[in-house]
């Protein structure tokens, strides 16, 4: 399974991200434009803890934010996927519901603050995500039902997660902006603790 990249996926959902946020702009005010269906919007509000600053970020803050995009946006695709199919066990559902959940706001957050930086939310040219599915990997997602579509998940997104906990460490690491530190910390983490819970599901069908 290739789990290390797959910048056309990647670009298609910055495109979306730029597209929505060019709907819901609200000029100068930073705070996140964009939306995604099944977001919760009403997590979109900042406060002086969650809002990143023009003058206190550097480099390591924009690529995280502007990898980390596209790598949640994949997660909520993955999510939506098998919400849809039919005989899921319900902790798998249940789990595909909270990543769908916490991963929407955080991304409506990072393009707020790409925004507010005067930064692009495209994916620089050459660089690669951890743990981002390929083509092949999300058809055969797609088209898996029941039982084996709920290992399917886990399996891959298990792999996703330890790909954004790679990302966030090094923002942690070498960010600066001490909103997307904090949110860095936020996503190792909870998605530490959600990898535990998949092996443990996986282990279990």
């Amino acid at each position: 399974m290739n789990t290390k990249k797959f910048l056309p996926l990647a670009a298609t959902a910055v495109a979306a991200v730029i597209a929505l946020a060019g709907c819901g702009s609200s000029g100068s005010s930073g705070s996140p434009a964009t939306s995604m269906p099944g977001m919760d919007h009403g997590s979109s509000s900042t406060s002086p803890s969650t809002s990143a600053s023009a003058g206190t970020h550097n480099s390591a803050d924009v690529m995280f934010a502007q990898m980390m995009i596209p790598h949640h946006t994949q997660a909520v695709e993955m999510s939506d996927m098998i919400l849809k199919k039919q005989d899921i066990p319900a902790e798998v559902t249940a789990l595909a519901t909270r990543i769908k959940d916490a991963q929407g706001p955080e991304i409506e957050k990072m393009s707020g603050w790409l925004q507010s930086w005067g930064e692009s939310t495209q994916v620089p040219t050459g660089h690669s995500m951890d743990g981002m599915m390929g083509a092949e990997d999300m058809t055969k997602l797609e088209a898996a039902q029941g039982v084996e579509a709920a290992k399917l998940f886990l399996t891959q997104m298990i792999a996703h997660h330890e790909g954004a906990v790679t990302m966030a460490k090094t923002e942690t690491t070498d960010g600066k902006d001490p909103a997307a530190v904090q949110l860095s910390k936020d996503i190792v983490s909870a998605q530490e603790a959600e990898i535990k819970e998949m092996q443990t599901l996986l282990a279990s069908l």
